[in-house]
């Protein structure tokens, strides 16, 4: 029996994976399932540049405000709930779409998440606790770069959790954490298609500083204000949300918050490249 197929939009931050993916959406009848570890977040629907009001109504999508940012989200439990809801959703579709451009989560679907040892809780609060300032999270990224230089290419060092995960997996075994990430992969009752989609480079780039101008006029300086006091949660220390509360707490001006959140989703957009260019399953095209 033929297995039933999920096809994967992925791509850069502000490359337009999500027109794609409704348009291939409404081919084959046909939700969208988001892939995204932010948008996943009720209270944040500005700065992550979630699917529009008309574009949610015109196909269904999953994992779209679905949680808040008090829970505490993981790769390894949208592993699980991904699954969960593709079983139910293969009952009445041949073919489903998935888009996002959170290399991690995918792979997790993908490929599933490697057998990583038990937190040291000990050194995890401490190398948390250095990370909690800009120049402690910078000098973590300068140990990880030392103790493993394919972890320190491959994450977002802009994300807290990342990096002090990363280094407290390989300083607490000795084994560098991108190794962890070799395991054997698991199979899964459905096919995988891997579409990735880009732009020339000014394009994309240009896309992503119009794309915060649009953000600003919106309301995202209001809307980190309001999650203020959730500051120190995992899911906002995030490109867009960072920047703005660095602001807030008096370290930089607005005009200076834009300009690094600018520059930082640039080198996110970088980064995920690098991140994917390691996947020869990707079937990539410019549009």
């Amino acid at each position: 029996m033929e297995k039933p197929e999920l096809t994967i939009i992925l791509g850069p931050t502000g490359v337009g994976k999500t027109d794609y993916a409704i348009d291939l959406a409404l081919e084959y009848e046909s939700p969208v399932i988001s892939c995204d570890s932010r948008q996943i977040f009720k209270e944040m629907k500005i700065g992550t540049a979630p699917p529009s009001p008309q574009q949610l109504e015109r196909v269904k999508h999953y994992f779209i405000f679905s949680h808040s940012v008090t829970d505490y989200y993981t790769a390894g439990r949208y592993e699980i709930e991904a699954l969960e809801l593709l079983g139910e959703l293969f009952k009445t579709h041949k073919r489903l779409v998935m888009a996002g451009g959170s290399g991690l989560y995918i792979d997790a679907l993908c490929n599933g998440l490697d057998d990583f040892p038990p937190a040291d809780q000990d050194l995890r609060e401490r190398l948390s606790r250095q990370a909690e300032t800009a120049e402690g999270l910078a000098e973590l990224a300068e140990t990880l770069k030392k103790i493993d230089p394919q972890s320190y290419e491959n994450i977002d060092l802009c994300n807290r959790q990342r990096v002090v995960r990363a280094v407290e997996v390989t300083m607490q075994t000795g084994r560098k954490f991108s190794d962890w990430r070799k395991n054997q992969k698991k199979e899964r009752p459905f096919s995988i298609r891997k579409i990735g989609i880009m732009r020339d480079r000014e394009e994309l780039y240009d896309r992503i500083n119009r794309r915060v101008d649009i953000m600003m006029d919106n309301g995202l300086l209001d809307e980190v204000k309001s999650l203020k006091q959730f500051e120190q949660m995992p899911a906002l220390r995030t490109v867009g949300y960072k920047e703005i509360f660095d602001h807030l707490n008096g370290e930089i001006s607005l005009e200076k918050a834009v300009e690094l959140i600018k520059r930082n989703s640039r080198r996110y957009a970088k980064k995920q490249l690098t991140y994917w260019g390691r996947d020869k399953d990707i079937e990539w095209m410019t549009i």
